[in-house]
């Protein structure tokens, strides 16, 4: 992300749960984050643009076709990304923002620190991935 927002400098834990301060902090992680990402998409197709479709070797065609395919592939993970940080800037606006989908309880500053697009509790991904797992192995 282009913004650095060092967890002491910029989000107290002071005061109630999600409060304006830190609200304000998570809102403008998540708009720094989606505009490093269409930055960088931005490049990409212009790199794609640019790049000599008519290569004359075969080999050098299937190269660039596979990288191509590749970075298509890494944008749509990314395009997958920006809709889950529009969610959250949504959670953000309703108020629902920093609170378990599944519990209801505050997700730790920290954890959303680290994954602003948190949705659940440390506890809750963890049942939820041991289900995953267990309906993997079935």
């Amino acid at each position: 992300m282009s913004e650095t927002l060092p967890f002491g400098d910029h989000l107290s834990e002071d005061g109630p749960f999600m409060n304006d301060g830190q609200r304000d902090y998570f809102r403008r992680k998540l708009l720094a984050w989606k505009s490093d990402i269409l930055r960088e998409a931005r490049e990409t197709l212009e790199g794609l643009a640019r790049e000599n479709a008519n290569l004359a070797d075969a080999a050098d065609r299937a190269s660039s076709e596979t990288d191509r395919a590749i970075e298509l592939r890494a944008r749509d993970r990314q395009r997958k990304l920006i809709a889950k940080i529009d969610a959250a800037l949504e959670r953000i606006e309703e108020g629902t923002y920093g609170f378990c989908e599944e519990t209801g309880e505050p997700i730790s500053l920290k954890r959303l620190d680290a994954r602003p697009i948190a949705t659940l509790s440390l506890e809750a991904q963890e049942r939820h991935e041991r289900r995953e797992k267990i309906y993997r192995d079935e």
